[in-house]
């Protein structure tokens, strides 16, 4: 294993380009056209904070980077590269990895409960305005305030209805319901259940430390999320990664300046979690991105073209390796030369005109140096990697799931009592007086029926304040609207 004070090689030109471990947390960029090489760099740099065991995670949208766990082949291509940059004693090996899947079907299957997702991420998701939003946030406000665990969808689907057919008691204390708004989020609820969300919301939950592993030899874990399939749907691929980045700065304490990352996390198709993403959720992803270094996880955003990136977020990302991009259109003409201006410029090279020059493989870096300060760029070629370019066999994957520590723990589904068991219960403990045929008299319910009640709402609150510790309600808590 490499000692962690040293500089993580990943580019050489007439002088090599390291990533300073302590430094890896300061987040980064890879940036460049399709077929340029930016799925290599990226492996380059987890097999490079693996060997110092720092565990990455990071999203697999083409199916390419299940290789890394295995080693290289010998080809002319990466023996000319070698030669060229000088690599005395370059070896092939794999690295440790971890296959997960939402799906549950290439790798251990990843899960989250409703809880845990929040109102405001989940609004993303459904598609909901601002009005529906509100009356979603009012009916996570209900289930706290009861005791309720909203755990998978029809939990959420029972406290809806439950709220519905209820409005008018709880429009004193919370605000109006509108029906209107009930309907519309159980319709994206239909609409979420059809595209896998029955599968990803449900127990048990994803434990954050199954991701921050290292091997018997000290190397980190490499953690690949199957997103070829998730990413057919852009929006969950980039709510679930969302929440996954806001869930480690909820839970991870925080560390200053660490001498090397707890974790660093890829974020693939970055552009996917900037579209279309309200003014206030842009906020709270500004807000996580800018903070969360300080609980030592390093961000890497991987897309096309940098202005997918907000400013404001740009001007966070030290670390930066930016392939070639074309300028055909004004647009592209635009994003080079916005590329350009974000570097440190080096009188040697006219950075503009260099980008749309360069070749595979080959890149603009710049890493920072001990002082946080941004190196003079760089025109260099990446490092070729350690392990296998390109997907392993679908046996292969299976053979390293099964073996993995995690088998099993995962696998089946756990439905326990939460809010749909607690509101059926609820129901069934006070039936409906049977009135005689004819008359409309409205009974007073018996002494009976009023313990039933009130033994039953105290069971609900005590649910709230013993089991809810447990779940901890909106993981995205005190960042995405929820609460501890």
């Amino acid at each position: 294993m490499s000692d962690a004070s040293n500089g993580l090689l990943i580019a050489k030109s007439s002088v090599e380009l390291c990533i300073l471990p302590g430094m890896a947390n300061r987040h980064g960029l890879i940036a460049g056209a399709t077929g340029t090489g930016k799925t290599v760099s990226l492996q380059v740099i987890a097999e490079s904070l693996s060997s110092i065991g720092v565990p990455v995670f990071m999203a697999d949208v083409k199916g390419d980077l299940s290789g890394v766990s295995q080693a290289g082949t010998p080809k002319p291509k990466i023996a000319e590269r070698t030669k060229q940059l000088g690599l005395e004693n370059f070896a092939f090996h794999g690295f440790p990895v971890t296959f997960w899947d939402v799906f549950g079907e290439q790798g251990h299957p990843v899960r989250a409960t409703i809880s845990e997702m929040g109102p405001l991420l989940l609004g993303r998701l459904l598609n909901l305005n601002e009005t529906q939003e509100g009356v979603l946030t009012m009916v996570f406000r209900i289930a706290d305030d009861q005791g309720m665990l909203l755990l998978d969808l029809k939990d959420l689907r029972a406290m809806l209805q439950h709220v519905g057919d209820n409005a008018s008691s709880y429009k004193t204390q919370y605000g109006n319901v509108s029906a209107a708004s009930i309907g519309a989020i159980q319709r994206g609820l239909l609409t979420l259940e059809e595209q896998g969300g029955t599968q990803f919301f449900a127990e048990p939950a994803l434990d954050l430390d199954d991701l921050i592993q290292t091997d018997s030899e000290g190397r980190g874990m490499i953690n690949i999320l199957a997103a070829d399939k998730l990413l057919q749907m852009p929006k969950i691929y980039a709510t679930f990664l969302l929440w996954m980045l806001a869930e480690l700065f909820e839970r991870l304490p925080e560390v200053g300046d660490p001498e090397k990352p707890k974790l660093v996390f890829f974020f693939d198709e970055a552009h996917l979690l900037f579209s279309d993403a309200p003014r206030p959720l842009m906020e709270k992803i500004e807000q996580v991105v800018r903070l969360v270094r300080s609980k030592g996880v390093g961000v890497y955003f991987i897309t096309q073209n940098p202005l997918d990136i907000p400013e404001i977020v740009l001007g966070q990302l030290g670390n930066r390796v930016q392939h070639a991009l074309r300028a055909f259109t004004p647009r592209d003409q635009k994003a080079v030369k916005a590329a350009a201006e974000t570097f440190r410029s080096n009188p040697r090279l006219d950075v503009e005109k260099v980008i749309t020059e360069l070749a595979v493989g080959e890149a603009l870096v710049s890493f920072l140096d001990a002082k946080g300060t941004p190196g003079v760029v760089e025109r260099a070629f990446i490092l070729p990697p350690h392990g296998q370019i390109g997907p392993i066999t679908p046996e292969q994957r299976q053979e390293i799931v099964n073996s993995s520590t995690l088998a099993g723990h995962y696998g089946k589904v756990v439905d326990r009592e939460s809010a749909y068991e607690l509101l059926k219960t609820r129901q069934e403990a006070v039936p409906v007086p049977q009135q005689p045929a004819g008359r409309q008299v409205k009974e007073k319910p018996s002494e009976t029926q009023k313990m039933i009640t009130a033994m039953a709402t105290s069971a609900v609150r005590a649910a709230g304040t013993q089991i809810g510790r447990q779940i901890i309600r909106g993981v995205l808590g005190s960042i995405f609207g929820g609460k501890r």
